[in-house]
């Protein structure tokens, strides 16, 4: 731009180091980093964590108050067809113990693993629990 106005705008431009999309980017990286670092540095659950799961989850399933997803009766049913997912045994090669690819039932009795409802209230304590 020439003239006047075209002076004014260049000059504008010249006192602003850094565009807005940069600091946008910039912001949006920042957050990003942060978010995966919490995300990692996240706790696991401990053997104290899946006791008191599974009690709330017992007592669930006697009360009646757990609400089960379909995604919980499918891996009820599987179970009970002895298609649950297997893994080898870090203590034998020979063994192999059921697992769940469901990092929220990890460490649930293997009582639960054929019942929707157990499964649901252990889910639902493992969630509240932060894991």
């Amino acid at each position: 731009m020439t003239g006047p106005a075209g002076q004014h705008t260049q000059a504008a431009l010249r006192r602003c180091p850094v565009p807005t999309w940069r600091r946008a980017l910039v912001a949006a990286v920042v957050v990003s980093v942060a978010a995966v670092a919490t995300r990692v540095s996240a706790e696991t659950p401990s053997a104290a964590d899946f006791a008191a799961c599974n009690a709330q989850a017992r007592a669930a399933v006697a009360a009646g108050s757990a609400t089960p997803t379909t995604k919980d009766y499918m891996h009820a049913e599987a179970a009970r067809r002895g298609q649950a997912t297997t893994a080898p045994s870090i203590d034998s090669p020979k063994k192999v113990t059921p697992y769940s690819p469901d990092p929220q039932l990890v460490g649930m009795e293997t009582a639960g693993t054929t019942d929707a409802a157990y499964q649901a209230a252990y889910r639902t304590c493992m969630r509240r629990s932060g894991f």
